[in-house]
This record gives C-alpha cells, sequence and structure tokens, in this order.
C-alpha cells in the first residue's frame, strides 16, 4: 500500500517531463541541464492541482473550472472529428480498410447502437490522434499486427 503514492505521481512527471523535452529543439535536448529533483517535485504539484485521478475511467482528468492549455483540443473536439470521418467512410472487412463513401454522408443516428460501436472500436483499431497534426492518423498496417499478436 505504501507504493500507491509513488505510482499516483509516477505518470504526471512522466508526463511533464516528456512535453517539456519534446517542446526544446533537437540541438539543446543534447545541451540540457538534467532535470533537478525540485523541478520535478514543482511540476507535480502543478500537475496535481490542475488534474485528478478518475477511477472509472483509470485516467487523469482535469479538474473542473480548469481550462486547458489553447494549443489542445477538448474531448469533444476530438469526438467531433472522429464522427466526421464515420460518417464519410464505412469499414469493409472484406477488403480490410476503410471505403469512402461516394453518396452523402450517413447519419449515425440511423445506426444501431451495435453498429456505431463496431464501427467506433474498428475505427480506434486503425486511427490514433496526433496531438502535434491535431488530427487523427491511420495506423500503419504493421502496427495493427503487432497489436493484435497476444
Amino acid at each position: 500500500m505504501k507504493k500507491l503514492p509513488c505510482l499516483l505521481f509516477a505518470l504526471p512527471v512522466a508526463l511533464s517531463l516528456s512535453a517539456a523535452l519534446s517542446s526544446l529543439p533537437a540541438q539543446a535536448q543534447t545541451a540540457a541541464a538534467p532535470v533537478t529533483r525540485t523541478q520535478v517535485k514543482m511540476e507535480r504539484d502543478e500537475f496535481l492541482k490542475t488534474h485528478r485521478w478518475d477511477e472509472y475511467s483509470e485516467t487523469w482528468m482535469l479538474k473542473s473550472g480548469v481550462e486547458a492549455p489553447a494549443s489542445v483540443k477538448s474531448r469533444t473536439e476530438v469526438k467531433a472529428a472522429r464522427d466526421v470521418f464515420l460518417r464519410n467512410n464505412k469499414w469493409d472487412a472484406t477488403a480490410g480498410g476503410w471505403l469512402p463513401l461516394k453518396a452523402t454522408p450517413r447519419d449515425l443516428n440511423g445506426m444501431t447502437r451495435e453498429q456505431v460501436k463496431a464501427e467506433t472500436d474498428q475505427f480506434l483499431k486503425t486511427h490514433y490522434w496526433d496531438e502535434e497534426s491535431d488530427g487523427w492518423l491511420e495506423k500503419s498496417a504493421r502496427d495493427r499486427k503487432a497489436k493484435a499478436k497476444p
């Protein structure tokens, strides 16, 4: 039970460190000084001020009243982009890929809940959200096969 607090702080520290390092130019990363323990603690404390752990979804959630950074799209915007893709494309199991619909976009409200869930699951298997491009990108076939293997 004593290790639980350490686990709760490991994720935010890792996220904040990766975000900090990814924003630096490539040349500066090699010459950058190591992050001090004090800096890590400050970043962790800042993260905990704005986020809470949600047991149900097992993810970190923004606390109510806290605004996300301007460059980050909201969950609603990400889902809307996914729904636009699902309206304009259909999964074809025989072809093993997404086929664009030539006619008008589909009405997802006309589909059964099971159909929407099946297509959404298939979409999440073949696509991922990319923060840098602010859009959904298709996973390579190699990535999908590697994840499918037990």
